[in-house]
């Protein structure tokens, strides 16, 4: 039948025939029945004049976007998509919210006393069990809708930036700049920029870290490499620590170091969720707390432990000493990726370092001849597009998506037309990707904890290829490899003084934009771009 057919809802109530009945007799009632009549779209929601009606009154606003599949869009028309993004997702989340309001108010005719006076129970049951699905359903929608509205929100204001960033570049243009060079004057902004950069210095001993480095989260550990009998030692800012599971899987970390004479507790085992120091056993939960001490009294003993936190299938440590922030972020690959490959290595450089090296793309064709940039052609000019003050953006002419992540974490997606070859100008043009985690975790001012995940959106079937694991660790390790005996000797040099950042060119912005953000970190006056 068709939806515009008006349907009713009719509930008989019989009245008594009988002419002995005295409330018949009464009221001059001989026989007859009430109907209740509610008139709505058939396969519809019912419509109701409430006063908050208004609240859900918005048009939608898919009938005033103009089409433009397969085109390219300027700054200002994907700036435009974008708003037209969360008027979308403003529309769609009132439906979802008018849409468990109803239900709610269907929840409360079911459960009315009068309706449930001829309903059966089995009735009530059923439409019950119908009503909570449909709201469950509702609320899963609403925080979808939550969801797309943030995204969307993001997308706004990383288009915003981008336009901003066009309008800066057509009135001044930065001798390092995306944009071919122009006789226009450079702004007082753009001249400050260059001038940080030329008097950016990174020499001599490495200095102790700030506090103020260590009040971020930090990954540590992927998952599967802490079993619930097992224990990780590792070292975070020139402390020792040691990872382990307690009674209820969760992770933790304590400092590696007994509290009675300060043997490493790395050295002893791990019973029913404790660690156990290997000199006299006494033995340690997740939170530090010394729950035995055999062959004397049990004293009231806690060593240090940190706020611990595992998620996305990694481990992750809070070593400041400011409360730690709500919510972790997330460093999972891009929809449509599959993890191939988890390694840790312990690396013996300073961590800025390997993340000056993990910044720079132009390095690759000098540097690894052996490895994945064999036979890659030198470009006449290699430059890093990003909006201004990002620390995310892509490189041309390479098809390569980077982005710096506070506090050392560096993600990248290459595009691949052909396994092992680079082809195409972005990353959208190639069919095949490979994606890049790589954590650089402070270790020591002259070692690095570095965990890299690689993952694939192409040839699933390598992960069930036995010791596939191996392979993979075998590249990774050749291409630091070539790093390494480098960054090696820019750490000999720099400890004597000389600058690492001297005299900075177009394709370094990544790498002095990382410094920028480190040294306004240490300095207490985080720039606001930097901290998202």
């Amino acid at each position: 039948m068709s939806a515009a057919i008006a349907t009713v809802a009719a509930l008989a109530l019989p009245i008594s025939f009988s002419r002995s009945s005295k409330i018949s007799s009464k009221r001059g009632i001989s026989g007859g029945f009430r109907v209740f009549a509610i008139i709505g779209e058939e396969g519809g929601s019912i419509e109701r004049k409430k006063p908050w009606n208004t609240l859900f009154e918005v048009e939608d606003p898919r009938s005033k976007l103009q089409r433009s599949d397969g085109k390219f869009l300027d700054a200002y028309q994907a700036l435009e998509v974008a708003r037209f993004d969360i008027q979308f997702c403003d529309w769609k989340a009132r439906q979802d919210v008018l849409a468990i309001m109803l239900l709610h108010e269907k929840v409360v005719e079911v459960l009315n006393p009068l309706a449930r006076e001829f309903k059966s129970i089995g009735t009530l049951k059923k439409e019950l069990a119908e009503l909570q699905e449909g709201l469950a359903q509702a609320h899963n929608q609403v925080h979808i809708s939550e969801a797309r509205v943030s995204r969307a929100v993001d997308k706004l204001a990383y288009m915003e930036t981008l336009v901003n960033d066009k309008i800066m570049q057509e009135r001044t243009v930065p001798e390092d700049d995306v944009s071919p060079p122009s006789t226009s004057t450079g702004s007082a902004e753009s001249t400050k920029n260059r001038q940080a950069r030329r008097s950016l210095n990174v020499s001599g001993p490495v200095q102790p870290y700030s506090p103020r480095l260590k009040n971020f989260w930090y990954p540590i550990a992927f998952s599967a490499d802490l079993k619930d009998d097992t224990m990780v030692p590792l070292d975070c800012f020139e402390e020792s620590w040691v990872l382990f599971r307690g009674k209820d899987g969760k992770p933790g970390c304590v400092r590696n170091t007994c509290a009675h004479r300060a043997c490493p507790l790395d050295l002893g085992s791990v019973h029913e969720g404790r660690i156990q120091c290997p000199y006299h056993g006494w033995e340690y939960s997740t939170d530090g707390k010394c729950e035995k001490m055999p062959s004397t009294k049990l004293l009231n003993v806690r060593i240090k432990a940190l706020p611990c936190f595992e998620q996305e299938g990694m481990i992750w440590i809070w070593p400041g000493d400011d409360p730690p922030t709500a919510s972790l972020p997330s460093l999972l690959p891009p929809s449509g990726f599959q993890i191939h490959a988890e390694i840790v290595m312990e690396l013996p450089v300073e961590h800025g370092l390997l993340l000056d090296n993990l910044l720079d793309l132009a390095h690759a064709p000098f540097t690894h001849t052996s490895t994945f940039a064999k036979g890659w052609s030198v470009p006449s000019m290699v430059k890093f597009l990003t909006p201004a003050n990002g620390l995310q953006g892509y490189w041309d002419p390479y098809p390569i998506d980077m982005e710096f992540r506070p506090p050392c974490m560096v993600l990248s997606t290459i595009g691949i037309s052909k396994p092992g070859k680079l082809e195409g100008q972005s990353t959208r043009e190639c069919s095949t990707h490979l994606h890049q985690l790589h954590v650089c975790l402070p270790s020591s001012r002259n070692k690095t904890r570095l965990l890299y995940r690689m993952s694939l959106d192409f040839a699933p079937i390598l992960k069930y290829v036995p010791f596939m694991q191996y392979v993979w660790r075998y590249f990774a390790e050749q291409v630091l490899n070539e790093d390494l005996r480098l960054v090696l000797g820019q750490q000999e040099r720099m400890l004597k003084g000389a600058n690492i950042w001297n005299l900075p060119v177009s394709y370094d912005k990544l790498g002095v934009r990382y410094r920028i953000w480190r040294n306004s970190v240490e300095e207490g006056c985080e720039q606001e771009p930097f901290s998202k």
